[in-house]
């Protein structure tokens, strides 16, 4: 379903991934973790087509990656970039005038779940109930790749948990591939199929979860305290 080949990108002269090459294979969970500056972000923002590789090639379902893939692919940025003077309704109905494939009622069924209000203004919404619209959005949309950056960032810890059990319910995991990233490990790692690290712009590990827990006796966490350092 998507693939980068030896893929390098570079901003002037700091080369945020080097010569990566990764496959991810749909009907799966994907965590993809590193540090900050590892290159988490980058890599999704080119599988989204919001950027290009300076060297290599990306693919999405055999697709070579550029602007139109956006019709195959949903992209949550950990930016908190949206019309502040929408309301959450509005919000709704700008994505599906957007987006053919944008399901109206899959969002407001997700919008119950997440306990937002329709008609609150996202100016007078806090940064986790924010965070909460845009997986909302980006989640209704019925693409076969699903990239989430930081999703969990601003949400209160308390709710964490639910929140991304609660996720699984809104994703077809027969069909689509969910690549995320995020620094709360542990309320993701029962829900992840796979697990990706990166370090420095470089693929240092990648692993299924269960075969990680059997064969190493370990957890992502620890996984990560070793890989790392």
């Amino acid at each position: 379903m998507i693939t980068l080949t030896d893929v390098t990108k570079k901003y002037g002269s700091k080369k945020a991934l080097d010569h990566v090459n990764l496959e991810l294979t749909p009907g799966k969970l994907i965590g993809l973790v590193g540090e900050n500056g590892s290159g988490k972000s980058t890599t999704l923002k080119l599988i989204a087509g919001l950027n290009y590789p300076t060297k290599g090639e990306i693919k999405v379902d055999g697709n070579k990656v550029n602007r139109k893939i956006a019709k195959s692919v949903s992209y949550l940025s950990e930016l908190d970039e949206y019309y502040r003077f929408f309301t959450v309704k509005q919000s709704i109905a700008f994505y599906a005038s957007q987006f053919a494939d944008f399901n109206e009622e899959k969002a407001y069924e997700i919008l119950r779940f997440m306990k937002l209000n329709p008609n609150d203004k996202l100016k007078h919404l806090s940064k986790g109930n924010r965070g909460r619209l845009k997986i909302v959005l980006s989640l209704s949309r019925n693409v076969p790749v699903i990239l989430m950056d930081e999703p969990l960032s601003g949400l209160d810890p308390m709710v964490r948990d639910s929140i991304v059990k609660g996720l699984i319910s809104f994703i077809d995991l027969e069909k689509q591939l969910v690549l995320i990233t995020t620094h709360e490990i542990r309320e993701v790692e029962n829900v992840l199929d796979e697990v990706v690290a990166i370090k420095d712009g470089s693929i240092i590990g990648h692993h299924n979860v269960e075969q990680l827990r059997e064969e190493k006796h370990t957890g992502i966490v620890d996984w990560m305290t070793e890989i790392y350092g």
